[in-house]
């Protein structure tokens, strides 16, 4: 057998994201990329703030030696200072350059938390809808993935995360702003779920942690103001990356914040960099490191991603389409109108309208729009999501 029989499997449980971005390829190469409105895919579509490029033309111009060798595990020393001391304006906690941790993109991050707190055997909970790759993510220590449902306005059910929390919970992971709903979660709510999480780490005697990932945590509308966990929980990882609100994807540029609190937080920072040596990321990639200092107070114009967003929800509500409003993020998960969610994702994708079912979320009966497209994109994508839902009727 040429590859693994878990690889194999994993292959044919692949992400519903890459399966349709795979299928938006085909078809715009036999339709054109003009008459494809390709939804499927996070691909942020409005470039770097203009700061950017100065910042890059100015280090690739700098010839100082030892701009590109290894340092670190963790990161530059003097990046790590820069995030500490911007994440301690936010939090009001007194963060250092040890609690900070440089990794390739907010993926990476969670795989080296995962790795260096995960027994075999040990569960994480998830709630659903989840970003879809927290399953092999969790997998790939031996860990259980268990998700529990969100309440019906996606925000969390504290009474289905406390039914699933035994003696074998590790952790909770969470997604803030939610990917796909765009659900922000609320102060009440974290400091709610703090409070369960301290209370079962009491009872167990071992602490159960809670993991953010904050990667759209300044993509937020209609002046809400985002909340993070530092304040609710003391045994809290942060994990982000400039992916989303800088528009750097592909750069593959993230953190791990530890809170500075933490219980074992000396132990708990040494596995860290070590577990993002053995895991072959070996550290954050060296250039985009030195970028990140002068970045962390920027964001793409999340004024324009607001206009796609209403753009789309005017649209599909006058086609009929039900959904919550997305309070973040860059997506919309809309209802279907029949109870099978991958029949209508192959319904609109005969009118070349490529999104992903909410099954690959753990959210069936729903279905997911990434808006970071073009408004005419958008615009002219609203006839056919107009003629499918009018054939579900």
């Amino acid at each position: 057998m040429s590859v693994s029989s878990k690889i194999r499997t994993s292959i044919q449980n692949a992400s519903w994201v890459r399966k349709m971005f795979e299928e938006g390829a085909l078809r715009k190469e036999k339709y054109g990329p003009e008459n494809v409105f390709d939804f499927s895919l996070g691909n942020p579509n409005l470039e770097p703030p203009a700061k950017f490029g100065e910042i890059l033309r100015e280090l690739t111009s700098n010839h100082s030696s030892g701009m590109h060798r290894y340092m670190p595990n963790a990161g530059f020393v003097e990046t790590r200072e820069a995030v500490a001391h911007y994440l301690g304006d936010i939090h009001n906690l007194s963060f250092g350059a040890e609690d900070i941790v440089m990794t390739v993109g907010a993926a990476g991050a969670i795989n080296v938390v995962l790795k260096t707190i995960l027994n075999p055997g040990d569960e994480v909970i998830i709630p659903a809808p989840y970003f879809m790759e927290y399953n092999f993510y969790i997998d790939n220590y031996g860990g259980i993935a268990r998700t529990v449902n969100t309440n019906p306005d996606f925000s969390l059910d504290l009474f289905a995360i406390e039914g699933a929390i035994h003696s074998n919970t590790k952790a909770v992971l969470i997604n803030n702003p939610n990917n796909p709903t765009g659900k922000v979660y609320r102060n009440e709510e974290l400091t709610q779920l703090g409070e369960l999480l301290d209370r079962y780490s009491q009872r167990y005697g071992e602490p159960i942690y809670l993991i953010s990932d904050e990667p759209y945590s300044k993509i937020i509308y209609n002046g809400l103001r985002f909340t993070s966990i530092f304040n609710a929980y003391r045994e809290s990882f942060v994990v982000t990356s400039f992916s989303k609100d800088i528009s750097l994807p592909g750069e593959r540029i993230g953190y791990v914040a530890v809170h500075p609190l933490m219980a074992d937080k000396d132990i708990i920072i040494e596995g860290l960099g070590m577990c993002n040596r053995i895991l072959g990321f070996v550290n954050a990639p060296a250039l985009m490191q030195r970028v990140v200092p002068f970045l962390l107070e920027d964001s793409v114009d999340v004024e324009l991603y607001r206009q796609k967003r209403d753009l789309l929800c005017a649209g599909l509500n006058s086609a009929g389409y039900r959904f919550a409003m997305p309070e973040g993020t860059f997506y919309l998960f809309p209802e279907t109108p029949i109870p099978d969610d991958v029949e209508f994702v192959r319904s609109l994708q005969e009118e070349n309208i490529l999104t992903v079912p909410g099954a690959g979320f753990g959210g069936p009966g729903y279905f997911r729009i990434a808006f970071c497209v073009e408004n005419d994109t958008i615009e002219r994508a609203m006839p056919g999501f107009a003629r499918v839902m009018e054939k579900y009727r």
